[in-house]
């Protein structure tokens, strides 16, 4: 294979997601030659299977939630059902308008992108479309597809993923969710909204079970309320066509039927048949190993973004690709602090938190040294008019910073923002009790929750 035109590229990125397209924006904008390879389209999974479509479904479950109960605000309206059709064209719309302003920006800042699938063919060269791409630094960022279990045959037509679930041409009847976590609670709530009588399955003892413990049983109680069923604490065993559906065995026997299975145990790294073993690339499990600067065991190669063993979020990916890019620029660069990455799972209620949960807290510092406070949403105004419920709790280090928000309610993702300034600040409970918090808002609530925990509550009680 030639070298197109003989170039040598300071950066040579695989796969286009967030990770990818992140360090080639941020590369350019710093005077790096950077070529971006993608198979697919630039955006990854994020823009066009994950984050986008999903929450766009949800919204779209919102409207329909808010117009069955439009009464109890007195508001008289009529739901007449779900047109799948228009919901996707919405969705599709929402993508298409994101996809087109990346690629504008893609080519504004001058980076060389080349369609095709890649292949890493040594330390400092991709090949692709016959051609060899040669750089001084290669990139790794190929992502992530949904997993399954050994056995489970993903099948696109009763037994499918998330991808499959994005594009399904109907609402399901019924549906069993396998897995309770992010991907799953998502569904199982835009699902429920849509009419689908929904079952989830999660092996673990709670929903969420990466949040804090109490952030899980309000979101298993507000689904209760919404009458989304779970099983917890036993795993999946197997699953069968039925006449016209699919069931489920779990490992105690117990059996549920539905129309429709949805796999949602999680994502798993793009790296088979790459050629990163062959260049030498540690891997574990399909991951790339890398030290806290992105940085593989081969110097002139660094991975981001699902393909690494870290949270795997889109502002992650960003995060993590801005960092490479400012350290090939010569720039000082600072490790990420996941702890410190907000994580917000848009299910209705939400679940948001940043730092670390209560047990993590007990764990690293003793339990004599934590501090916990819980701020019921129903002392906020704005929560009361838009009759959401639950609660911010704060985990704090005793005489010190908090090192946790834990939040769970509707709209809770839009104030995970200042909870991260937060934690990644370090900030006191009196600190932020000095602020001045906007009223009526629900961001009123993370005031009043370090009033409380200041030792000065305001509307709530001591």
């Amino acid at each position: 294979m030639a070298n197109d035109a003989s170039t040598v590229f300071d950066l040579v990125i695989l796969g286009g997601g967030s990770g990818g397209y992140a360090a080639a924006l941020r590369a350019s904008q710093l005077g790096l030659d950077v070529a971006l390879i993608e198979k697919g389209k630039v955006g990854g999974t994020c823009l066009h299977n994950g984050c986008i479509p999903t929450k766009a479904l949800l919204h779209a479950g919102e409207i329909a939630d808010q117009a069955r109960e439009s009464e109890q605000f007195g508001v008289k309206a009529t739901f007449e059902g779900i047109d799948i059709a228009a919901v996707h064209k919405y969705k599709d719309d929402v993508i298409s308008g994101l996809y087109k302003g990346l690629q504008g920006l893609i080519a504004s800042r001058k980076v060389t992108y080349i369609e095709g699938e890649g292949r890493l063919s040594s330390p400092t060269s991709v090949d692709v479309n016959g051609q060899r791409v040669q750089g001084r630094h290669v990139l790794l960022a190929t992502g992530s597809v949904p997993k399954s279990l050994p056995g489970l045959e993903i099948d696109g037509n009763r037994i499918i993923s998330s991808d499959h679930a994005l594009k399904l041409d109907r609402v399901p009847q019924s549906a069993i969710i396998l897995g309770g976590g992010v991907i799953g609670v998502e569904f199982a709530s835009a699902w429920k909204s849509f009419g689908t009588d929904v079952t989830v399955i999660e092996g673990l003892k709670h929903l969420v079970p990466v949040e804090d413990e109490n952030s899980s049983k309000l979101l298993e109680r507000a689904f209760r309320k919404r009458g989304i069923k779970f099983n917890l604490g036993t795993f999946f065993e197997k699953a069968e066509y039925t006449q016209d559906g699919v069931r489920v065995t779990l490992a105690d026997g117990k059996t549920f039927d539905a129309e429709v299975l949805l796999v949602a145990i999680g994502r798993g790294p793009v790296s088979a048949g790459l050629g990163y073993e062959e260049q030498g690339v540690a891997m574990d499990r399909g991951y790339v190993l890398v030290d806290e600067y992105m940085q593989t065991n081969v110097p002139t190669i660094s991975a981001v973004g699902d393909l690494v063993p870290t949270l795997q979020l889109a502002h992650v990916g960003f995060a993590e690709g801005i960092l490479v890019a400012e350290r090939l620029a010569g720039l000082k660069t600072v490790p990420i602090d996941y702890d410190g990455v907000p994580k917000v799972t848009y299910c209705h209620p939400e679940v948001a938190s940043v730092g670390i949960t209560e047990a993590k807290a007990k764990e690293i510092y003793g339990a004599d040294k934590v501090v916990a406070l819980k701020y019921n949403l129903a002392g906020n105004g704005k929560s009361k008019i838009l009759k959401t419920a639950g609660e911010i709790k704060l985990v704090q280090v005793k005489d010190g910073a908090v090192v946790g928000v834990h939040m769970v309610g509707d709209r809770m993702g839009e104030q995970v923002g200042e909870a991260q300034l937060i934690y990644n600040w370090e900030a006191l409970p009196a600190e932020v009790a000095q602020l001045i918090h906007a009223h009526p808002t629900q961001n009123e609530a993370m005031g009043e929750a370090h009033l409380a925990l200041a030792g000065k509550p305001l509307h709530s009680h001591d």
